[in-house]
């Protein structure tokens, strides 16, 4: 079955009036109908079909979030077409290799940058390539193959009959971050996403899942933002699209979604952040804060566990939400309960503070080759400090140096037109090589150690896991960024970006002369600051685990320089390449 056909044709049958997806126009969001959706996405489908796109063919999409990128995704779905998202974080080249690689026929660009960097690749190679602008703020360079959006769907029919797909035949091309080298085409299929989808329904059982409500912040171009809002859709939840993740506090409050993913760095700033106002309140608020935060625990402890809560401790719960947890929950809008997490680790102290104010973080572990999700935490009896058990329909086992390898629904078709580097990452007997290192625990619960890579060891013998020590490193507002060294060396160091927003308060509250950040990070005064809490955070590890040294960074590590990710991961090799001097200075 075609992914967009069992997402839409349902949905279209069973509400047509209810609503399908939220956006924002000027300062008022809007939303369109199951009805309307459907007749946007066939006009679309339609008028791709007008230009020459065919089934097989490939269709780009680069551009911020949209209402207009869901429906481009499933138009081209719709017809056959192959989608292949792009990160808008990518530059001109990186969008060049994507396209030239795909072999897109159109590229969807959502503003003028875009359309620039879309422009100059279709100049330079003298394509074909038609380019649809969403934006009439954007300025043509060259008419000839562009169109805005309005235009482009004008005289399309909203009538489509959806081309018929097979389990295995493929819906999306998503070319991964390339932390390790060129970026390499995951070919995802239809039946990949519907049997994933199938497998989380099954998995959680979700009531009334229709009314749910969904704000996809993250970027669509993200297999985990995209498997996520197409599985919400696929289940008849409304999703609403926000364009700038930088506005995601104001979205919270105004759209007042029940369920969002998120990745770790959301989730560890808003608990930095509760702990450090309760840290400055008034004894008394401290101590209502903290009563709070153990009856909270207390309720969350039995309601993992399916207990129920004796009168007395629910009469408690009812005064600390009251008095606590209900202003946490309105920064986030007030009705979230249900939030997947994956990209990174997440420290157990952070998955229980939230399960303690009443929403549940659903951990997970996956990859772009899997379809997102090879486990999570269910509802109920979830280990903290895990990843959680496999989807149905998805089995794990450890291999050789610990190695995750995985088979099941969501395990990708290949690499596209790499079948060398697509046989490097199955076994021979068909498992899904990882890459990532992990043991389970005696529940079945997979517990990740680290990248297989990134593993670290000392001039002494000891091996550094270094994510989980730079995760429990940024389990604060003090710290941004953090880039451990160990690899061949007597003792861990690292390469630290404070967080500057924090950093500017500070100053400002101690009356700490400031003229630059490159001044300031060499300040004894805040590199004391920075020694104290990184021995009070990594107070639990063992002494060889411990950062002994570490130089404050001026800046960030940016995309645009290639020192991290799309999504935000830090290519650890060129930043170890790039900084070595500051590197060999701390030993």
């Amino acid at each position: 079955m075609n992914l967009a056909e069992a997402i839409i044709n349902k949905n279209v049958e069973t509400h047509p009036l209810k609503s399908a997806i939220g956006f924002k126009t000027k300062e008022a969001w809007k939303e369109l109908s199951w009805k309307k959706f459907s007749e946007m996405i066939f006009k679309t489908a339609n008028a791709l079909k007008n230009v020459g796109v065919q089934e097989g063919d490939k269709v780009a999409i680069y551009s911020d979030n949209s209402a207009e990128w869901m429906i481009f995704d499933l138009a081209s779905m719709s017809i056959g077409a192959i989608t292949v998202p792009i990160y808008t974080t990518n530059n001109a080249e990186q969008a060049e290799y994507i396209i030239n690689d795909a072999q897109a026929k159109v590229i969807l660009v959502g503003n003028q940058e875009q359309y620039d960097a879309s422009f100059e690749i279709v100049n330079k190679e003298a394509s074909s390539l038609h380019t649809v602008i969403i934006t009439k703020k954007a300025v043509w360079i060259k008419k000839e193959n562009s169109f805005y959006l309005e235009d482009f769907i004008a005289k399309a029919s909203p009538k489509l009959e959806i081309c018929h797909k097979e389990y295995e035949d493929v819906a999306t091309l998503i070319y991964t971050s390339g932390t390790t080298g060129t970026p390499k085409g995951v070919m995802l299929t239809h039946g990949n996403f519907i049997k994933a989808f199938d497998a989380h329904f099954e998995f959680f059982t979700f009531k009334n899942f229709e009314e749910e409500l969904s704000l996809a912040f993250l970027p669509l171009s993200h297999v985990f933002e995209r498997s996520w809002s197409l599985l919400s859709l696929y289940g008849g939840a409304r999703v609403y699209f926000l364009e700038d993740p930088k506005n995601i506090a104001k979205a919270l409050v105004e759209v007042k979604p029940t369920m969002m993913c998120a990745v770790p760095r959301f989730f560890q700033k808003i608990y930095a952040g509760v702990n450090d106002m309760a840290a400055e309140s008034s004894s008394l608020k401290k101590k209502i804060f903290n009563w709070a935060l153990k009856v909270g625990s207390e309720t969350a402890e039995l309601r993992r566990n399916e207990i129920s809560a004796p009168l007395g401790l629910k009469i408690k719960e009812s005064i600390a939400n009251m008095l606590v947890f209900s202003k946490i929950k309105e920064k986030m809008g007030g009705r979230l309960w249900f939030l997947p997490c994956g990209g990174a680790s997440l420290s157990p102290e952070v998955t229980r503070f939230f399960e303690s104010v009443g929403i549940h973080v659903t951990v997970g572990y996956g990859l772009t080759e899997t379809t997102a999700t090879l486990t999570l935490f269910p509802l109920t009896h979830f280990e903290h400090a895990t990843s959680g058990k496999p989807l149905p329909g998805v089995e794990i086992r450890i291999g050789e140096k610990d190695e995750i390898q995985a088979r099941g629904n969501g395990i990708m078709k290949g690499y596209y037109n790499k079948p060398e580097d697509t046989k490097a990452v199955f076994t021979e007997d068909g498992w899904f090589k990882t890459g990532d290192a992990g043991k389970f625990d005696d529940k079945g619960n997979l517990i990740i150690t680290d990248r297989i890579k990134d593993l670290m060891k000392t001039s002494n013998g000891k091996y550094i896991a270094p994510q989980q020590i730079e995760n429990l490193l940024t389990n604060n507002n003090y710290i941004q960024q953090i880039v451990l060294i160990a690899e061949g060396r007597q003792f861990v160091s690292a390469l630290i970006v404070p967080n500057f927003e924090f950093l500017e308060d500070y100053i400002k509250k101690n009356n700490i002369p400031f003229t630059s950040w490159a001044e300031l990070v060499k300040s004894e005064q805040i590199i004391t600051l920075y020694k104290n809490k990184i021995k009070e955070l990594q107070e639990h590890l063992a002494d060889f685990e411990k950062v002994k040294k570490f130089t404050l960074m001026p800046s960030e590590f940016e995309i645009n320089t290639g020192e991290i990710t799309p999504t935000l991961k830090i290519k650890r090799n060129v930043v170890l390449k790039k900084y070595e001097d500051i590197i060999e200075k701390m030993y």
